[in-house]
């Protein structure tokens, strides 16, 4: 469901030049540059050294192009190790900042993945530094106000892999995609969750109302059960309507039940 809605049936395309999720690859890589010539200038204290401006940058992902602005200093002796002066491709990085931004990331797993991005050779000092701008970052994103009103908010959950403990793992993403009165769209919070349960889903919609939202016109879910009293419990005069696809899917399961071996006959 969610692929389709970000921008068309290639779940990549939200990463694209225009896409809901473009900004939030961009601002980290960018707050993880700066991040990296402030760490470079502190180690060159006395030497005249300075920033001086930015230079734009095109590299491209796992779901295609994208620009960055990278920071400059007078001296030209700043090579950056996020993406060297002569890279151009960022694999891997597309599935990593979504998890990154997710509510329930922990601290050390996000320094899982920023290890990942750098590689090995890399200072702790460095990464340390990186981490704490990509933790603002982030914090900041979380954390930002919603509007009053949406008249259509989409939840669904996209699949990610998260190094923990040196082990590569399948979790899941859930996502809430609110559509204003224009018809745009936006993804109002990332959560990171194992178990998707009605508890879980009453916080999420606790959070949303503290951080802005007194209504939510008309919510598309799955078939979990407890799902729509969670969010009539917090929002009552929502209208809540299950995914046509988890709707015909459970239906089939039902047919499934019910009819004979053969229930198309």
């Amino acid at each position: 469901m969610l692929d389709q809605l970000l921008l068309g049936a290639d779940p990549t395309t939200a990463f694209d030049p225009g896409g809901l999720l473009d900004g939030l690859k961009k601002a980290p890589a960018e707050r993880a540059l700066n991040a990296e010539m402030d760490h470079h200038l502190a180690g060159e204290k006395g030497a005249g050294n300075g920033c001086n401006g930015y230079g734009k940058k095109t590299v491209t992902s796992d779901s295609g192009k994208f620009e960055l602005s990278v920071p400059r200093d007078r001296q030209s002796s700043f090579d950056p190790q996020l993406i060297a002066k002569y890279q151009r491709r960022f694999p891997g990085f597309d599935e990593k900042v979504v998890s990154m931004y997710a509510r329930g990331m922990s601290n050390r797993e996000i320094v899982g993945h920023l290890h990942d991005l750098y590689g090995v050779n890399v200072s702790p000092d460095l990464i340390s530094a990186v981490t704490d701008a990509v933790l603002d970052e982030v914090a900041a994103w979380q954390a930002r106000p919603l509007e009053p009103v949406y008249p259509l908010v989409f939840f669904d959950a996209l699949r990610v892999k998260i190094r923990d403990e040196g082990f590569v793992r399948n979790r899941t993403v859930h996502i809430a995609l609110g559509v204003r009165a224009d018809g745009t769209k936006d993804i109002l919070g990332l959560w990171l969750e194992q178990n998707e349960c009605a508890k879980f889903w009453l916080r999420v919609m606790n959070e949303m109302k503290n951080r802005g939202v007194e209504d939510v016109l008309l919510a598309v879910v799955d078939g979990l059960k407890g799902f729509p009293e969670a969010i009539v419990a917090v929002f009552p005069g929502a209208t809540v309507q299950t995914c046509i696809v988890h709707l015909l899917r459970h239906s089939f399961d039902f047919i499934a039940r019910i009819a004979s071996p053969s229930p198309w006959r």
